[in-house]
């Protein structure tokens, strides 16, 4: 589990966490968990691998403020093969749920085309193919 430290800078005129704050949270939770796994994103580049966000959405549960400790779980929800979904939930550190969110990507080489992850990183494919069949173990 990722955790982050609310920030002062990361607050409104009003003491609460600005809402942009959260989709910055869930790259630093995607890196950190990438990294868990042995993909990080050093790894990936130098494979020629670009995986960009296609779509992100938040759901904001609680209020957090500067100096709360977030905690961030990140699970595969969906893969496909090309496109990654990916589930994020935030708790405060008394175990609220602060946020629930997810993000979409894909898996690109440089010249910006669509990688056939199970024919190029079939490790990397059968990794996350087992990730997200655990992530939806977890939802029934």
């Amino acid at each position: 589990m990722y955790k982050h430290i609310v920030q002062y800078y990361e607050t409104d005129k009003m003491g609460i966490t600005h809402h942009s704050n959260y989709i910055r949270w869930m790259e630093e939770a995607r890196i950190a968990f990438l990294s868990e796994i042995g993909w990080d994103y050093a790894k990936l580049e130098a494979c020629g691998v670009i995986s960009p966000v296609t779509s992100v959405e938040c759901k904001y549960r609680q209020s957090t403020t500067f100096p709360d400790e977030i905690s961030i779980a990140v699970s595969v929800e969906e893969f496909k093969g090309v496109k990654l979904k990916l589930r994020y939930r935030m708790f405060n550190s008394e175990g609220k749920l602060v946020c629930t969110a997810g993000s979409e990507h894909c898996f690109l080489n440089a010249q910006g085309i669509p990688i056939r992850m199970n024919k190029e990183y079939p490790e990397f494919y059968a990794q996350l193919v087992r990730l997200a069949q655990e992530g939806a173990e977890e939802t029934l």
